[in-house]
């Protein structure tokens, strides 16, 4: 929950400026009158297909800590208004295609490597750029054996273990068929869930648009929070090493 409230936040944060440049190359004829939340609904307008939304699902289902909370509700968001050249059905079903992807890229990882590889890269530098940790990967595989093959569908609905629940399905050498059936059926909640949060805040438009730059203050404030705390957090596990030595 915090890894995915950092990067919605951040993600927010950089796309709240009125000079972006990303934005400003895509949508070339956003006026300067429009407020940060209609900037990104025209960039998602613009940029946002089918394609792009099984990609970035499937890179949301591996250990690369991506949230599908900033990819499904504003792809049905930008769905629901008229003429708009997505549909929120077919969003859901892309976004579950994407997520068995990615989920199946996870589970296959699991069943080659093996189990002291995985909980060796988890821990290793890079795996904690990827905010991963033996720990968590111990805790998806306790969750598994806890639940049994029907962890692989609660494990979807539950943020934290989503994305690494194919991990331990692939370890335990889960029958595939079983697996993905399992997946789609959780993703496919989870993806519609998303979809209908984005679908609904259509009807709020007006209201998110006349209060953007209240949230835009909001938000900066969380980030800066989030941003002490991970900073606090690093220095007090250092002072705790150096005590120890």
């Amino acid at each position: 929950m915090k890894k995915s409230f950092l990067i919605i936040t951040v993600v927010l944060v950089f796309l709240a400026g009125n000079t972006t440049p990303i934005m400003c190359q895509t949508v070339k004829s956003t006026p300067d009158t429009l407020t940060w939340v209609q900037k990104i609904e025209n960039w998602y307008e613009v940029n946002m297909s089918y394609g792009s939304i099984t990609v970035l699902m499937a890179v949301e289902s591996t250990f690369i800590p991506f949230p599908s909370e900033v990819v499904i509700p504003p792809a049905a968001y930008v769905a629901s208004k008229p003429g708009s050249h997505l549909n929120i059905f077919l969003i859901v079903l892309f976004g579950t295609l994407g997520a068995m992807i990615g989920a199946s890229i996870n589970y296959f990882l699991a069943l080659w490597l093996g189990r002291p590889i995985i909980y060796k890269l988890a821990d290793s530098k890079f795996g904690k750029l990827l905010f991963l940790s033996g720990k968590k990967i111990q805790r998806a595989e306790d969750f598994f054996n806890k639940h049994s093959k029907v962890s692989t569908f609660i494990g979807r609905l539950i943020p934290g273990i989503r994305h690494l629940i194919s991990l331990p399905a692939g370890l335990s050498r889960m029958k595939y068929v079983t697996f993905i059936l399992y997946t789609m059926a959780g993703a496919g909640i989870w993806n519609a869930v998303l979809a209908v949060i984005g679908y609904l805040a259509q009807g709020q438009a007006d209201v998110i648009n006349k209060y953007s730059h209240e949230l835009s203050f909001i938000i900066i404030v969380l980030s800066v929070i989030v941003l002490i705390y991970f900073i606090a957090k690093y220095f007090n596990k250092r002072k705790e090493k150096t005590t120890i030595n």
